[in-house]
């Protein structure tokens, strides 16, 4: 069996997101290990360790209105351990609801509202952190804008889990509600 990612079939993924081609059991799996480092170090000392959000361009998605400064798919940034984003949600507005797995934490930037977090109500406003629990099944969590004049604006933070443990975290990521236009 071949060592490189072209010829082996739904391994390309490998190479995709690592830097380096899949290996097999035959291949010397440490000397592969070392050529993973090499690119991830190289990829550290390119990668940008100041992000300004306002160069950053805005994505309207399944969840709302969002700018990623940190995300598995960009290899900019000097360090990969994380996820980190903006999100703003219009006055009287709301996120798209999601299945998560949770784990994440959010600080409020702006504004004032509440996460429902299994359909249970948690008023939050500017300076809050809110802090997305961590469970086994997952947790159903959608962000509501209270002021009608006002968006609110938030950053939320979490781990990197998506390389170790899928994009599932072990629960499940789900879209149930797209966010409102």
């Amino acid at each position: 069996m071949a060592g490189t990612a072209g010829e082996r079939p739904g391994y390309a993924f490998i190479k995709d997101t690592l830097g380096v081609p899949s290996a097999s059991r035959s291949d010397n799996l440490l000397d592969w290990l070392f050529r993973l480092r090499d690119v991830q170090r190289e990829q550290r000392g390119k990668g940008a360790w100041l992000i300004k959000g306002k160069d950053l361009p805005w994505e309207h998605n399944r969840q709302g209105k969002m700018k990623w400064f940190m995300h598995p798919a960009l290899e900019d940034t000097c360090i990969r351990s994380m996820l980190f984003f903006e999100q703003e949600i219009p006055p009287g507005g709301k996120s798209g609801l999601q299945m998560t797995p949770g784990g994440h934490c959010m600080f409020i930037l702006e504004g004032r509202g509440y996460t429902l977090l299994d359909g249970v109500r948690h008023d939050w406003q500017a300076h809050d952190i809110v802090q997305i629990p961590l469970r086994r099944d997952g947790v159903k969590v959608q962000h509501v804008n209270t002021d009608l004049r006002q968006p609110v604006r938030f950053v939320c933070a979490e781990l990197n889990l998506l390389d170790t443990l899928g994009v599932d975290r072990g629960a499940a990521l789900e879209q149930l509600e797209d966010a409102p236009d």
